[in-house]
């Protein structure tokens, strides 16, 4: 494939999970059609087939996005942090970021759990999240043998109360507890959190 002809491809991918991550924040991920994506970048959806084979080669597209943007900015939060520590304060509140710049990833996520097992855009999402906790509970075991966190913490808790907490903000969030751009409840969140580790500045 010619150069020119490769970007081209690649920018127009680009484009249609840009899209798809966008109609996400506005309705269920699971209603949004390649109609309505075609629609919304004002193509025909042969245009769109011509980038992705299936519908769901695009919801794995965007699901590998998800993945790639995510991590990114989780590495680079802790790589930038001057300890352990407050790397795990600032992938928080990366992630939190992340989903304010891009509120419908979490609706994304959501609806693939939804979906069966055998599915690969499923089985992929549960790889993300894997990948995540096994992230989480390595930082968290560098976090405990420099003792800035309690000895007796359970490592895979941990990870999972991280993982929820955010969770929780996200879901109130989107059932309208808790306004999108609000700072406070997010500080509060994440200093409750690092309070139960035992956290030692």
């Amino acid at each position: 494939m010619p150069l020119s002809s490769r970007q081209s491809t690649e920018s127009r991918q680009a484009e249609i999970i840009a899209t798809v991550v966008a109609l996400a924040a506005q309705r269920n991920p699971a209603e949004v059609t390649t109609t309505d994506i075609a629609k919304a970048m004002k193509v025909t959806q042969g245009a769109l087939f011509r980038h992705f084979s299936t519908k769901e080669a695009i919801r794995l597209a965007v699901i590998e996005w998800i993945e790639t943007q995510l991590m990114s900015r989780l590495g680079s939060a802790q790589a930038s942090a001057p300890d352990v520590l407050n790397g795990l304060e600032a992938m928080f509140l990366a992630h939190v970021r992340f989903i304010r710049e891009f509120p419908g990833v979490p609706r994304l996520i959501f609806a693939e759990l939804q979906q069966p097992d055998s599915r690969p855009v499923r089985r992929r999402v549960h790889d993300i999240m894997r990948r995540y906790r096994q992230t989480l509970a390595e930082t968290l075991g560098r976090a405990k043998a420099a003792q800035l966190i309690r000895d007796d913490v359970d490592i895979q808790a941990a990870a999972a109360l991280f993982l929820g907490a955010i969770q929780g903000l996200v879901m109130q969030s989107m059932l309208g507890g808790v306004p999108a751009d609000a700072e406070d409840p997010v500080i509060g969140v994440l200093h409750l959190y690092l309070a139960s580790l035992g956290a030692r500045p």
